[in-house]
């Protein structure tokens, strides 16, 4: 489809751009740039850095890299002035001063016969093969004995015992006043005695009936019996025990 031909197109007409907008422009721009440039390498751009170039007259010759040593100089210890001296040559001939007379084989023979014998060490072996340790610091030489107050009663041991004599002796005030009430009977040495000996025949009574017990308690009766007996003979052990310990009783009437 063809336009019409218009009269207006003949003039040309003038051709306006449109401004373009604004770039945008990173504010670490300038930082960029500085880094570039700081972490560049020589050889990564076009070519080889641009460095002084030698004379073609310098050229390098024999031995010129080699480092120049200072002058060679005697070498001296720092300490020069207090190390001792040298030791002597076996060629050299020392300078003999004052000779002594004395006989230093007879001396030393003397010395050591007139010498007392030193005492050995205390030790003792700890081990099957003989390994040796010290006495001294091994806790078994008793070393307490030297102190001053060896042998003395210790205090509290003292004022444990007056502590106990003082209970003992409110214990007898009390059971006197009350044998003096005569709410308590004091028994003597012969109904002691006979209390005893009674227990004594007793128990041996229940127990030679013990003995003559079937060894196998295969019933009731006969487990209970041997259980009964065997609680009597422990209650007259230990009412035996009783009398035979204390030798001062007193009974309530």
């Amino acid at each position: 489809m063809q336009m019409e031909e218009s009269i207006y197109d003949l003039i040309p007409r003038e051709e306006i751009t449109p401004p373009k907008a604004a770039r945008h422009e990173s504010k670490f721009r300038s930082m960029v740039k500085e880094e570039k440039k700081v972490n560049k390498s020589p050889h990564k751009t076009m070519g080889p850095a641009k460095v002084k170039v030698d004379d073609p007259a310098d050229f390098m010759k024999k031995r010129s890299k080699e480092p120049v040593l200072p002058e060679k100089t005697t070498f001296k210890y720092p300490d020069e002035s207090t190390r001792r001296p040298q030791v002597p040559d076996k060629t050299d001939k020392p300078l003999m001063g004052i000779k002594s007379t004395k006989n230093f084989i007879t001396t030393n023979a003397v010395e050591n016969i007139m010498s007392v014998p030193k005492k050995p060490a205390a030790n003792f072996v700890d081990t099957k093969k003989g390994d040796t340790q010290p006495l001294e610091i091994s806790g078994l030489v008793p070393k307490y004995i030297k102190r001053k107050d060896f042998g003395e009663v210790p205090e509290y041991l003292t004022q444990r015992k007056e502590e106990v004599a003082r209970a003992q002796a409110e214990y007898d005030a009390y059971v006197k006043e009350h044998y003096r009430r005569g709410a308590m009977k004091k028994l003597s040495e012969d109904e002691r005695q006979q209390i005893l000996n009674g227990l004594k025949t007793n128990w041996e009574e229940i127990h030679h009936q013990y003995q003559g017990l079937s060894v196998v308690t295969d019933t009731a009766p006969k487990k209970a019996r041997k259980e009964r007996m065997e609680a009597e003979m422990k209650q007259l052990e230990r009412d035996i025990e009783l009398l035979e310990k204390h030798t001062v009783i007193y009974i309530a009437n």
